[in-house]
């Protein structure tokens, strides 16, 4: 008679923090998470700025976890430059993004912050968990919709007004409104430098040579209105 196989030992259940601005949302992700197998809460937090503070008093107690669990859109301190904080004082620690907002840009600067994963919010909670358990693995879990508009950029690099950031896009319409570099520096309380960076980086991306053809087009495509004659 072959011996009994003996019984794998249990698995340390993964911790998590929870981190949204709102209440009626944690609450909800606490619950389900704390059914699901594997996955701990260890604690919530309200912003990018009491998540550290979280992480400090966890860590001191010994309970540092696996994985935060955070939105992007927050007070005091924003998800984007929560993840780098956190992952600038915990370097173990993994960050998975859960938010309302998929827009490339954000999801871009999450994951060059050094996210492990990007959720939309209405993710089924099954998948939450899954991302949860892929960042625990070392691995990066991306919302099938999020992922999609990643591939086709990939395959059909933007075009056009496209092709511009919110940050350019709002520079070109100042560009239209006849303003210098100094001008847009002042307005957007950027250095004058950096103003002109973003203007050739427009030029460049449209194909464009000078500031008057960078007007006419954010006047064609209807980005400001037109001057009165």
């Amino acid at each position: 008679m072959s011996a009994a196989l003996p019984e794998p030992a249990p698995t340390e259940d993964i911790g998590v923090l929870v981190v949204d601005d709102h209440a009626v949302v944690r609450r909800g992700l606490t619950a389900y998470l704390e059914s699901a197998e594997g996955i701990e809460v260890l604690a919530e937090a309200v912003d990018g700025k009491d998540a550290l503070d979280q992480l400090q008093r966890l860590a001191t107690e010994g309970r540092l976890p696996q994985v935060v669990l955070m939105d992007v859109l927050m007070p005091r301190m924003d998800g984007i430059a929560a993840i780098r904080a956190v992952l600038t004082s915990h370097p173990g620690v993994r960050v998975v993004v859960l938010t309302s907002f998929g827009e490339l840009e954000r999801v871009h600067a999450a994951l060059e912050a050094g996210a492990s994963g990007y959720l939309l919010k209405d993710a089924d909670p099954d998948e939450v968990a899954a991302a949860i358990r892929s960042a625990d693995r070392g691995e990066v879990h991306l919302d099938p919709t999020v992922a999609g508009r990643l591939t086709r950029r990939l395959v059909s690099p933007p075009t056009g007004l496209a092709s511009l950031t919110a940050r350019e896009r709002s520079i070109l319409a100042l560009v239209a409104r006849g303003m210098s570099n100094h001008q847009i520096a002042a307005e957007l309380y950027i250095s004058e430098r950096t103003a002109r960076t973003h203007v050739s980086h427009i030029l460049a991306k449209l194909q464009l040579t000078s500031r008057t053809q960078a007007a006419l087009v954010a006047i064609r495509e209807g980005l400001v209105t037109p001057p009165s004659s």
